[in-house]
């Protein structure tokens, strides 16, 4: 049921870390409940986390992190802008806004993510700081904060680099609230942080009865923990935190039947982490589903539809449910995912102002990361082929295939099924950097159709933003 959302009071987040000036945020979202200062000051990061202009804009692309999600798809090549009519992420597409720092692409995920870096700096200076051992109340705000801060500084690294480069100088690394402009940290020292931060959040999130799955918990922060490991390429902790919430985090995954049931529910048992959205949240246009959904007063129903790209569709086995996601058609184009994300009542351009909810992370994730962590080991083919084998029993009808396939070919599956799987959850373009993976463009992109490209090409990831640069001359 849809909780409503009281609105107790404004509270100030200093969320600039150069160039941007000391904000307001309203608390609170349908996520919490009141409580003390912390939980009060991190119920306005979630809630950062949905809204519209958080990029510092007014475009309709900057909308938090399910902003950022379409982002990565596209440069992932599996999203496909079929039209652009009214030019949101034509620029994105086309490749062009990465390699102009001018271009906004470049500058509101990192005004965002900086923003909710310093939010969770001020919650964490709040508790005592980096080095505090607070417990009880004040233990699960900090596990949540440095989830957060670790959850932005994981994106960043993503997002702003072409690769994993453990010398190479990327970005400023801020650890206090309202700190001085600072120069580049190396990749190896911001990913020690990360690590710190989320093995930190675990042992404070341990015991945590959180009050919905709109708040971080311990199986969030192995999550990410998951997630970070396999970026740098260890594997083994990849395969432990990704199997532990898999044994113990007691969440289901999405049945069949859930694969083409709207995603559209953070009461989904397989959901982790997402966002109970409400009326009072008063999202529209400029949301995850008003770019995407077809029954919702949108984009895509407008004239800019966001398709799978062919190529990938078309290594869909014909017995796996998934096809079925994205049998779409509207005004000419086709492979619009119409059984996949959909507001429940099914009416075209219907759903006016938002109340379908977000995911963020659901466990399907972990059991295909668990999977790729045991191949990538060398010695552990077999048990990575049972996990796959389990889990697309509930896709499709006959994984038989999968027996004969090991090493890269193995690999290659893995990768493959976590594409099609995550379709437009902002789950493709982390798996192609840490794949090292190559990306062929399918027949119906507007722009580069056919085209091959490596991950680490300098088109497919984002520069520094010119504002940033211009403010903070240690980065020049």
């Amino acid at each position: 049921m849809k909780k409503l959302i009281t609105y107790l009071s404004i509270i100030v987040l200093i969320f600039s870390v150069s160039s941007c000036k000391q904000e307001f945020l309203e608390t609170t979202p349908s996520e919490t409940v009141a409580t003390p200062l912390a939980q009060y000051k991190l119920n306005g990061l979630y809630l950062m986390m949905v809204n519209a202009g958080t990029g510092g804009t007014t475009g309709h692309d900057d909308f938090g992190q399910k902003g950022y999600d379409i982002f990565s798809d596209m440069l992932s090549s599996d999203m496909v802008l079929a039209a652009v009519g009214y030019n949101w992420y034509a620029s994105l597409a086309n490749l062009s806004a990465t390699t102009d720092y001018t271009n906004n692409t470049n500058y509101t995920p990192w005004r965002y993510y900086y923003r909710l870096i310093n939010g969770a700096n001020d919650v964490i200076d709040g508790l005592g700081g980096n080095d505090a051992s607070p417990t009880g109340d004040s233990a699960y705000g900090m596990g949540q904060a440095k989830t957060l801060r670790a959850y932005a500084y994981y994106y960043l690294l993503q997002l702003y680099t072409n690769k994993y480069d453990p010398g190479a100088d990327v970005l400023p690394l801020y650890l206090k609230s309202g700190s001085p402009a600072a120069g580049k940290s190396k990749q190896s020292e911001i990913y020690a942080q990360i690590i710190k931060d989320l093995t930190d959040a675990v042992s404070l999130l341990s015991g945590y009865a959180r009050p919905n799955k709109g708040v971080i918990n311990k199986y969030v922060a192995e999550g990410y923990l998951a997630y970070v490991y396999a970026a740098i390429g260890d594997n083994i902790n990849a395969a432990k935190y990704s199997k532990d919430i898999i044994d113990n985090g007691g969440f289901p995954v999405t049945t069949k039947a859930q694969a083409t049931g709207g995603f559209n529910s953070l009461a989904t048992p397989s959901w982790m982490w997402g966002f109970d959205i409400t009326l009072d949240n008063n999202l529209n246009l400029a949301s995850w589903w008003g770019q995407v959904d077809l029954y919702t007063y949108s984009y895509a129903w407008a004239g800019d539809p966001k398709v799978m790209d062919k190529g990938l569709y078309d290594a869909i086995r014909n017995d796996d449910v998934r096809r079925t996601q994205f049998t779409g058609v509207y005004q000419g184009k086709s492979l619009l995912p119409t059984n996949k994300f959909y507001d429940s009542k099914k009416i075209i351009g219907g759903q006016r102002v938002i109340e379908m909810d977000y995911v963020y992370m659901r466990v399907d994730e972990f059991h295909l990361l668990y999977a790729e962590a045991l191949a990538k080991q060398g010695s552990k083919d077999s048990e990575a082929r049972l996990v796959l084998k389990n889990y697309l029993t509930n896709r499709m009808n006959s994984t038989s295939y999968i027996d004969a396939l090991s090493g890269q070919a193995l690999l290659d599956e893995i990768y493959l099924q976590t594409r099609i799987e995550f379709w437009g959850e902002g789950k493709s373009y982390l798996a192609m950097k840490r794949n090292k993976a190559n990306v062929k463009r399918g027949s119906n992109h507007l722009f580069f159709a056919g085209q091959l490209f490596s991950y680490d090409d300098d088109r497919l990831f984002l520069k520094i933003p010119q504002s940033e640069i211009n403010n903070n001359p240690l980065l020049k």
